[in-house]
């Protein structure tokens, strides 16, 4: 096990009706924006909940983020935000709300430059505004780290960034929040969060079993009750086990002290920013093939994924064990309904070298938990993923 620090100071509130605790969190002299997505907080009775909850607060609201948040919507809350004054975010939604938020806190104090120098050069992000969550739809992880994803449409840019100053302060997680969800966002959700696990988990081997063994549980937790989720949409237990499954897939704790992947998310980026699949998409496309190309560098953590997720015999040769590992994992992605191959999407060879030129373009050419997937890797990966 390699050498670690591990933080994570984001309190999470569990449960039914947890939205009561709500207004305890929030310093009660705060002017506080509320942050949300497409409207669906507003169908479903949320929004108005959490005002309900809220009535000692000057609140205001500010709706449309996009599932893949850009920097030119983000960067008008950011406009209300100097403007008007606020001092408390509260992103209300999944992934890609909390993400904008994150990127919203930092760049609403960012006054010396364009913020989206931090996310492309790394300036260092000083101070950010402080916020919490009231999570939809479990997926990213987001609502309990301190990452983020943008993207730049002017330049089909989406990049991700990350920064100590933009955990959450808490996350309130109720599972019920989740019943509404359509089917494609549940399937989405799980396999983003499985795809979490594996960047995380599928790399070499050194002597990490308890990382190993959390990541297992995850894992089996999300074949077992993923497609339940899908047949089932207001089965408590299920959606408590994925909600706080995708949480502890991205928080820090499994991807402490082991090396990690990360290549098939990059990839993922750049056919996301290009041709606007969705994130999970973009990963069930991508993983399958990038296992295959890669699959003499993850060999044993590969067999010993087959044998414990999927329970393929000890007794099987090398080979066949690890192809059918791959085999199964591209089937539960389809079982819950993402497909996997770019044809599926309408994309043919043709976006191949286009694919490879954004990554190239943004510095993405040594990936991998060894910086062995070049641009060349890559190509072989997309070929295999027609």
């Amino acid at each position: 096990m390699q050498n670690f620090q591990f933080v994570n100071p984001t309190k999470i509130i569990f449960g039914n009706g947890e939205i009561v605790q709500l207004a305890k969190q929030i310093p009660t002299t705060s002017k506080v924006l509320i942050l949300y997505g497409g409207g669906s907080v507003k169908k479903t009775g949320l929004l108005e909940s959490i005002k309900a909850v809220l009535t000692d607060f000057q609140v205001g609201e500010f709706g449309g983020i996009e599932p893949n948040p850009t920097y030119e919507t983000l960067m008008k809350a950011v406009e209300i935000i100097r403007k008007e004054k606020y001092d408390f975010l509260l992103a209300v939604g999944g992934g890609s709300v909390i993400d904008g938020t994150k990127f919203i806190a930092a760049a609403a104090l960012f006054t010396k430059d364009d913020p989206w120098k931090f996310i492309v050069e790394g300036l260092p992000i000083s101070a950010a505004l402080p916020f919490g969550t009231v999570l939809t739809l479990p997926a990213t992880g987001s609502e309990m780290n301190n990452g983020a994803v943008i993207t730049r449409k002017e330049l089909q840019a989406k990049i991700p960034f990350m920064s100590a100053k933009v955990f959450p302060q808490f996350s309130i997680l109720d599972p019920v929040y989740t019943y509404t969800l359509p089917k494609k966002q549940i399937a989405n959700g799980v396999v983003d969060a499985f795809i979490h696990v594996m960047e995380q988990y599928l790399t070499y081997p050194i002597a990490s079993k308890v990382q190993d063994r959390f990541s297992e549980g995850l894992l089996l937790t999300l074949v077992e009750e993923g497609p339940k989720a899908l047949q089932d949409p207001e089965n408590y237990d299920v959606r408590a086990n994925l909600m706080w499954t995708a949480t502890l897939a991205l928080n820090g704790l499994i991807g402490s002290g082991v090396p990690q992947d990360w290549s098939t998310h990059m990839v993922g980026h750049e056919i996301t920013a290009l041709y606007g699949l969705d994130h999970a998409q973009t990963l069930a496309i991508v993983l399958p093939s990038m296992l295959e190309v890669m699959k003499a560098e993850k060999l044993e953590k590969l067999l010993q994924y087959g044998e414990r997720i999927w329970n393929l015999s000890t007794d099987l040769a090398p080979d066949e064990k690890s192809a059918l590992a791959i085999e199964k994992t591209r089937d539960f992605f389809e079982a819950m309904g993402v497909k996997t191959r770019l044809a599926d999407y309408g994309l043919g060879k043709d976006v191949i070298e286009k694919i490879i030129a954004s990554l190239e373009s943004h510095g993405m050419v040594k990936l991998g938990e060894k910086g062995t997937v070049t641009p060349d890797v890559v190509r072989q990966v997309l070929k295999l993923s027609l």
